[in-house]
């Protein structure tokens, strides 16, 4: 079986997918970084770095399966959504070039992840009933990553599609809960003290409140509403694009290395991921955790 990835970015579908034991013959995405590092993951598929609202189908390879993560941030609440916002509206809009490479190729399933406010877009309806009109019919679910061997809690909608008269009726069997210090180096990174100079008085209450629940060595939430951090005996919160979760270790802290981040998100520890921190990072914050979409994979193929 054969696949394509729109919006392929650092490769956690078209990983997922090989896991799965599915060919990915074509790969694309918009920004170039994103396209070389999964070129030098994925070398046998052929990529393409392009607005996939331009994209020509006719030059796009046959294929049985669609994967598609279109862009996020216009529905996630991570990224403070606004309404009339026309930075979300065009992210929003990627949705529709999945609608477009359907209806040239026709393939016999499609997976779509998102987060799961994608459902209460306001033309989420309209998307599905062009799907339907396609001749697909869909079985959406939400998944926490952790739920398939992912040391992450990341909530995911997953759209499965197929081209026939009722949808596939499937569940998608859970695993093992793997914790947080499967991953965690105390031995290695860029380690300072807690208790600094400049230090925001926001960080050292998260910190204060999280070492009273947790003893001395602790995930805490660098930003945001977070207080009382995490056990690294449990999964970590979902990785984002940007540095989040602090290490906290007795009087000491630092934030999650690019390897440490990669193995949070459930890619193999060879995969190759940017030389700059901050790209890694900003990749692997809006990937698709490889182990749940070989798993969603793996289940549709054995309902069939």
């Amino acid at each position: 079986m054969k696949a394509i990835d729109l919006f392929a970015g650092a490769g956690g579908f078209s990983t997922g997918a090989h896991m799965a034991g599915i060919e990915v013959a074509w790969a694309a995405n918009h920004w170039p970084a994103a396209v070389a590092i999964h070129a030098q993951n994925h070398p046998d598929a052929e990529h393409a770095c392009q607005d996939l609202h331009q994209t020509n189908w006719c030059d796009v390879p046959a294929h049985d399966l669609l994967l598609a993560s279109p862009c996020c941030q216009g529905h996630s609440k991570a990224r403070g959504k606004e309404h009339g916002n026309p930075q979300h509206d065009a992210s929003r809009s990627t949705a529709w070039a999945v609608v477009s490479a359907a209806e040239y190729h026709r393939p016999q399933f499609f997976v779509v992840e998102n987060v799961p406010e994608f459902a209460a877009w306001s033309l989420y309806p309209a998307w599905c009933a062009a799907m339907q009109a396609l001749g697909y019919c869909m079985t959406p679910m939400v998944i926490d990553a952790a739920d398939h061997g992912v040391p992450q809690h990341r909530l995911r909608l997953f759209i499965v599609g197929v081209r026939a008269k009722n949808p596939l009726l499937f569940d998608v069997p859970k695993r093992a809960h793997v914790p947080a210090s499967s991953f965690i180096d105390f031995g290695a990174g860029n380690w300072q003290p807690i208790e600094k100079p400049g230090r925001a008085e926001a960080t050292l209450d998260r910190i204060t409140a999280g070492r009273r629940i947790h003893g001395d060595r602790f995930i805490s939430s660098y930003y945001g509403n977070e207080r009382g951090g995490r056990a690294i005996s449990r999964p970590i919160g979902t990785i984002t694009t940007r540095d989040r979760h602090a290490v906290i270790d007795g009087k000491r802290m630092r934030m999650l290395s690019a390897q440490e981040c990669r193995a949070a998100m459930g890619f193999p520890v060879d995969y190759i991921l940017p030389t700059t921190h901050r790209d890694a990072v900003h990749m692997l914050g809006n990937a698709v955790c490889p182990p749940a979409a070989r798993d969603v994979i793996v289940s549709m193929l054995e309902a069939l």
